[in-house]
């Protein structure tokens, strides 16, 4: 039997609450996260050109995506493109890919541009909305973003052709508050910045997955959740690799059960493992984060 098995069978839940894996079943609605749903739901039905939402690693922006496009209309095309790189030519064939769309043999970029022209307008004729979903866009280049930009310019008559949403981590909003994409910021018509829980959204996100699992969502005590947030500074996924390590070192104690003392333990044996901050090196914040 596995380890994962073993502590479900002893906590008595129907499968682990705390995985790594971005799942919308496990949506825990932060008021943070209620408003960076409610950005992407606008961007979307009021068709704006571009949508941003940011957030740093592990704070649930891609669950909220994942929300997002399994709860839109049959009337939507949607292409999703998890880590687009490349210079001027090669977002074109990440986008043609995205939406399934046959590249003609040698195409420069004048026959990729048609190409992508010709599939928009049958889609359009067709009466459905096309959406572009580029997840991590952050490694994107300033030039990627300008010929994104470029992309939500085809149009039929009043009505734009295509829409972006951007998804990445706090880079991509630096980089569109840049003077140089200025003509990129005023396309935005709907953006959010996501953070970390604060504790008392801690709690309340460990008791919901928790119970979700078919639990209490009392088998992590209140001065255990207390130790995980400050570890974690909020982060839900960080938050999640605690609490599956405490479980599972939980279990194995006679009585069986999470404590302070576990989890004080997996921090101080180094099983979580911290990551430093990026800081600038003129700065005397050397801090850790969690």
């Amino acid at each position: 039997m596995s380890i994962s098995n073993l502590y479900t069978m002893v906590y008595k839940l129907r499968e682990r609450p705390f995985t790594l894996l971005p799942d919308p079943d496990f949506l825990f609605w932060t008021p943070k996260h209620l408003n960076a749903y409610t950005a992407l739901q606008y961007g979307v039905q009021s068709r704006s050109p571009i949508t941003v939402i940011t957030g740093d690693v592990g704070v649930g922006k891609t669950t909220l995506l994942q929300a997002l496009l399994r709860e839109m209309s049959e009337s939507a095309t949607i292409g999703l493109i998890s880590n687009a790189q490349g210079g001027r030519g090669e977002l074109l064939r990440w986008t043609l890919n995205a939406f399934s769309v046959d590249v003609p043999a040698g195409a420069d970029y004048v026959g990729l541009f048609q190409t992508l022209q010709n599939f928009l307008l049958k889609e359009y004729a067709e009466g459905r909305h096309v959406i572009l979903v580029i997840d991590e866009a952050q490694n994107l280049s300033v030039e990627a973003l300008e010929e994104l930009r470029m992309l939500t310019n085809i149009n039929s008559n009043k009505d734009e052709l295509l829409q972006l949403v951007l998804v990445g981590q706090p880079e991509l909003r630096e980089m569109v508050e840049r003077p140089n994409l200025s003509q990129f910021a005023q396309r935005v018509g709907a953006s959010f910045h996501l953070t970390g829980l604060d504790a008392e959204g801690t709690t309340a996100y460990i008791h919901h997955r928790l119970r979700h699992a078919g639990g209490t969502g009392e088998e992590i005590p209140a001065d255990a959740i207390e130790l995980i947030h400050e570890a974690a500074e909020g982060i839900p996924r960080l938050v999640n690799k605690i609490c599956d390590l405490a479980m599972v070192y939980g279990s194995t104690r006679t009585p069986p059960g999470v404590s302070a003392d576990v989890v004080r333990g997996i921090l101080v044996d180094g099983l979580f493992i911290r990551t430093r901050k990026a800081v600038d090196p003129n700065s005397a914040d050397q801090g850790v984060q969690a």
